[in-house]
């Protein structure tokens, strides 16, 4: 007599009784199991190391040969027509699975729209890049260096006398420690990835530093934490004709005021020679640049100081250059009529949403460059 389960069959007549019942609680146990852990869990019942048909099959070294046999040839066959079972129902189970996987995630394109918030470039960003637009069509490529510093590459290196008053703990955030035996500070300007760039890397080259800087100090136009750009060349024959003209170029580009006025009048700074205060013109009135009969001082330039060459290893004789630095808030400050500083580090999504840049727009080279 022959019985069948699923696509398979046993000879019920080469099965005891124990092994049929064993059959049918199997067969009803995987009809029971609806996903795919309880039907492992019939597996591991049924077929795992200490299953039920595993320890029978154990058991068969105990038995007279010929009992042996058949019981063996049972056992197998039975074993064979489980793991069909199993897998079988294994095939439904998994269908099943991802069909109702594929009910769940389904998407409707017969449904509306729903736009998710835009997010906004901050307007220090999108400054910095629009720099590095307009420099990067001059030939200038961006240079980089660590917030913390020594006080040589911070200042000694750039004719900082140790007198000078941004030394003093009132103006910059001295660290603990030391490296090379040097104390240690927060930079307060790019200027020290001039002294770097100089100190590995042979001329000429041209170079912009946009990135943090700190001073302790701190109200609506200052902040203990800013951004400043800064600038060097270093060629042979460099004169003041080429840095004006880079700088006239680069403010007309970035105001977008091909006929922006721009002024240089001589200043001090400790690391150029000689140096620059560069003004634009501008309305006192209605705060509107271009316009007007006023000045309005917004960066500082100059040509590299001989002892800056040499304290970086350059013979001033052989090698000259131009360096500049300006405030990047101080500039989004006047293209944009933002009045506060402290704005910028809020964090108010309102505010931001105003000034923030569209981040699928970007930077654009200006007329003029």
């Amino acid at each position: 007599m022959e019985r069948r389960f699923g696509a398979l069959s046993v000879q019920e007549t080469a099965m005891t009784d124990d092994l049929v019942a064993l059959r049918r609680e199997t067969e009803m146990a995987l009809a029971e199991a609806d996903d795919l852990r309880a039907l492992e869990a019939v597996r591991v019942r049924m077929l795992g190391k200490g299953g039920r048909l595993t320890s029978l099959l154990k058991q068969l070294g105990t038995l007279p040969a010929e009992e042996r046999r058949k019981q063996g040839a049972a056992l197998n066959s039975l074993k064979e027509e489980i793991s069909a079972l199993i897998e079988a129902r294994k095939q439904v189970l998994e269908a099943a699975e991802l069909n109702a996987r594929l009910a769940q995630e389904r998407f409707d394109i017969t449904l509306p729209p729903r736009p998710q918030p835009q997010g906004f470039i901050h307007p220090i960003t999108r400054t910095i890049e629009e720099m590095v637009a307009i420099f990067g069509a001059m030939g200038f490529e961006v240079a980089e260096g660590p917030d913390i510093e020594t006080d040589w590459h911070n200042f000694s290196a750039l004719n900082i006398p140790e007198h000078h008053p941004a030394r003093t703990e009132h103006d910059t955030f001295y660290l603990p420690g030391k490296r090379d035996g040097r104390p240690l500070v927060l930079r307060t300007h790019t200027s020290t990835v001039q002294i770097i760039t100089m100190l590995s890397r042979n001329p000429p080259f041209r170079i912009i530093a946009p990135g943090r800087a700190y001073r302790a100090d701190h109200d609506a136009t200052h902040s203990p934490m800013f951004h400043q750009c800064e600038g060097l060349v270093i060629d042979r024959n460099i004169t003041l004709a080429h840095l004006k003209g880079c700088l006239v170029d680069f403010l007309r580009a970035f105001f977008s005021l091909p006929e922006l006025a721009v002024r240089f009048r001589a200043s001090y700074f400790p690391f150029t020679e000689p140096s620059m205060e560069v003004d634009i013109g501008w309305d006192r009135a209605s705060g509107k640049l271009g316009q007007g009969s006023d000045w309005l001082e917004i960066l500082g330039s100059g040509m590299v100081h001989p002892r800056v060459l040499a304290n970086c290893g350059l013979d001033p004789r052989e090698w000259q250059g131009f360096a500049f630095g300006m405030g990047v808030e101080r500039l989004t400050m006047l293209k944009h009529g933002i009045t506060d500083l402290r704005n910028f580090f809020e964090s108010d999504i309102r505010w931001l949403r105003h000034y923030g840049a569209n981040p699928l727009s970007p930077a654009i080279l200006h007329e003029g460059i």
